[in-house]
């Protein structure tokens, strides 16, 4: 029986587990004030007019300091601009929330729902759309969606090889990037740092200890899977259609084979994972990894200028190229704020807050904006150069590699708890 026949019980099994904690939660979550029938997106001015006062509750990921800052620093100018209240609901698991929206939907709660904006991308996004879970489309309508350039820069307005048909906002841009301490390298390695996969595990081998990655089913660590699957395989276009058409056992066994040989050389002999990629930052901040690596290209450099990395911390991406996707936000069709989901992200696509959110001094997250086709005004919002050496250069980011279909990814996270499922 093929390996992905196997699995599918496992993603049963594990989502009805989640759908039943969010039908638990979403019984037990306080009714929210409903409203009337949310403004045509194309009428702008009706939009802003009923989003005033509204609280908008943004369900994001809150595992990292930097972003929650960001989102802080939103909150204050949304009140300040456009009256509206921003509230951010911290998540552990985005998978959580998707749960939430569909157990009301199964409850009858059309109109009362307790999330108006999601943090959202990947296999998230694909099963919201297939359970129809989504308001939109509304993405085209915002204002500024216009500065991004969806046809010049169609990774806007596509997730994980699915067109977003305007049920999602792009917000920002992640790529895998990998950082040193460039101090800890052993003589020559300092210079030259694994730029492959296949060099990757060498150099595990000549430094036990000093490299892991986050346990599954982090998306850090589940990011990481991808990245190794796509220069390992030679079956890499099955990659791009739903995991269902393709023989599992026979595209994934060279990942399998090399995440045998790999783990041995990590962190704790791979025996255990560090919890997420701030937790393995900060294993690099303490001294027990030489290598690691972000989903966010700047993460390093944020981390040296705030004095949680040393300065000798270096970044680059292998010389094959690295995955890289864009991070979006939707509104669940049962928010009753519709209106200030809209009005947030638009704020989210503006200049301002794009630049501000690029900067090290807020979180460095990369914008989805078309700089160069900005206004003079607008640009030099984001002229402003970092001499900090933990940057990657700007040549780092032209070959980025693009994110299999969604189903994989939860595939290859079923797999890899049965194959290392460890505390």
């Amino acid at each position: 029986m093929p390996a992905r026949q196997l699995l599918r019980p496992l993603r049963v099994t594990r989502l009805f587990a989640v759908l039943f904690a969010g039908l638990c939660t979403a019984l037990t979550l306080p009714a929210f004030a409903a409203t009337s029938q949310a403004p045509d997106p194309d009428d702008w001015g009706a939009v802003l007019k009923r989003a005033e006062g509204q609280t908008v509750y943004w369900n994001a990921w809150g595992g990292d300091s930097r972003t929650n800052r960001y989102i802080g620093w939103v909150a204050r100018q949304m009140d300040e601009r456009y009256g509206v209240d921003v509230e951010h609901v911290k998540l552990d698991d985005t998978g959580s929330a998707v749960a939430r929206v569909l157990a009301e939907k199964q409850a009858g709660n059309n109109d009362d729902g307790s999330i108006d904006l999601l943090w959202i991308n990947g296999e998230n996004f694909a099963a919201m759309r297939e359970q129809d879970l989504l308001f939109g489309p509304f993405a085209g309508a915002l204002p500024h969606f216009a500065l991004t350039r969806p046809a010049a820069n169609p990774e806007v307005i596509t997730d994980f090889t699915l067109p977003t048909e305007g049920y999602e906002s792009p917000w920002g841009k992640a790529q895998i990037t990998f950082y040193y301490d460039s101090d800890m390298l052993d003589g020559a390695d300092s210079d030259t740092p694994p730029r492959s996969m296949a060099a990757l595990l060498d150099w595990a081998r000549a430094h036990p200890g000093r490299f892991t990655y986050p346990r599954i089913p982090d998306f850090t660590g589940s990011t990481f899977l991808k990245q190794a699957l796509i220069e390992l395989t030679e079956q890499g276009d099955a990659l791009y259609q739903p995991v269902s058409e393709s023989d599992f056992d026979a595209v994934t066994a060279p990942l399998w084979d090399y995440l045998d040989a790999l783990h041995p050389h990590l962190w704790r002999r791979g025996e255990s994972f560090p919890a997420s990629g701030p937790r393995l930052r900060s294993l690099m901040g303490d001294g027990e990894l030489s290598l690691a690596f972000s989903f966010y290209p700047t993460d390093a450099a944020v981390a040296v200028q705030e004095y949680q990395l040393p300065p000798s911390v270096r970044s680059y991406v292998l010389d094959g190229g690295t995955l890289g996707n864009v991070h979006f936000v939707a509104i669940p069709y049962n928010s009753p704020h519709k209106a200030g989901a809209m009005t947030l992200a638009n704020f989210l696509l503006s200049p301002v807050a794009q630049a501000k959110k690029q900067s090290l001094d807020y979180w460095g997250d990369r914008t989805v904006l078309d700089v160069a086709h900005l206004s003079d005004a607008q640009r030099a919002l984001f002229d402003a150069q970092s001499d900090n050496p933990a940057l990657p250069s700007p040549e780092a980011f032209s070959n980025t590699l693009a994110e299999p279909h969604p189903s994989w990814m939860t595939a290859l996270q079923d797999a890899w708890l049965e194959h290392y499922g460890v505390n």
